[in-house]
């Protein structure tokens, strides 16, 4: 792979920031460039060397950038698209890291109107419930997915340079189009995510709040570890996958009211023939039976 001269990482903090220190631990980036609303979060990535230079303006940014990733919450989307369309040139490509792709895209195509060809959006699947510069690391994306929706007007050598810097970090690539992504993604990382904040809300909201989490264990720490995650980000991709997530939503609240019925029933039977049924499937997963 030809190695990059400059890039830009708008969000250096899990996501962008192991982006970066994949690409620099494999000789592939010259300098890297941090940009970002908030100018503390940047000096520590400057500080852990996941960025070389920060900057405060798309202009200078962007001056002789050869790729961008977008890798902040996907509710800043559209207004960091129009901040930097006026600046972006015609050889500069742009890819996103966003958790739902129906959204970016429209914003794409709304303030990158006359660079189509260069955005090619993206999304890796190596989110953990920490965030911020300090949760980077170089290994972040070995051996996970990363999923490509290329958009019809992009150049094919724009999506085969993007494909070539998602792949030097690791990650094994596949390409969806933007609604299969957002429902895929609607039912095995937004669902859970939404129960396991609300299960810890629940929890917290009452009355011996205290008694129960002195009590809870590794069952509870498991389920709702991800309840650490980012609330920003998880606000903006709950809201903007809404639909798919709605319609998620109630296929488990169907599958809860049944639960609940054997449980009314005391019909131990079925209850246990879901358990294993339940057992089974994860396990296979957890044996790579399923795996693309």
């Amino acid at each position: 792979m030809t190695p990059f001269g400059r890039i830009v990482i708008c969000g250096a903090g899990l996501i962008g920031g192991s982006f970066s220190l994949a690409l620099k631990a494999k000789g592939l980036v010259r300098e890297v460039v941090g940009i970002g609303r908030t100018h503390s979060s940047l000096e520590r990535a400057q500080a852990l060397g996941i960025i070389d230079v920060i900057a405060t303006d798309w202009a200078t940014a962007l001056d002789g950038a050869e790729l961008v990733l977008l890798a902040m919450p996907v509710g800043q989307m559209a207004a960091v698209m129009q901040a930097m369309a006026p600046h972006l040139g015609p050889d500069t490509l742009v890819t996103d890291a966003g958790s739902t792709k129906r959204d970016v895209i429209e914003a794409i195509y709304t303030h990158f109107k006359s660079h189509l060809e260069q955005i090619v959006p993206a999304h890796p699947i190596a989110g953990a419930e920490k965030s911020g510069p300090e949760a980077a690391r170089a290994d972040l994306y070995v051996s996970r997915k990363i999923v490509l929706t290329p958009l019809p007007e992009n150049r094919p050598e724009s999506v085969a340079r993007v494909r070539e810097a998602w792949a030097a970090t690791g990650g094994q690539l596949h390409d969806m189009s933007p609604q299969e992504h957002d429902r895929v993604f609607g039912a095995v990382s937004h669902l859970p995510h939404l129960l396991a904040f609300a299960l810890v809300h629940e929890i917290a909201e009452r009355a011996n709040a205290e008694q129960l989490f002195g009590f809870a264990a590794s069952g509870f720490r498991d389920f709702t570890r991800i309840a650490s995650s980012h609330p920003e980000m998880w606000r903006d991709i709950c809201v903007a996958n809404r639909h798919a997530l709605l319609a998620e939503l109630d296929t488990y609240l169907t599958e809860l009211a049944w639960i609940r019925a054997l449980l009314s029933q005391g019909d131990g039977d079925s209850l246990e023939k879901l358990f294993c049924e339940a057992r089974d499937a994860r396990d296979a997963w957890l044996a790579g039976k399923f795996d693309s």
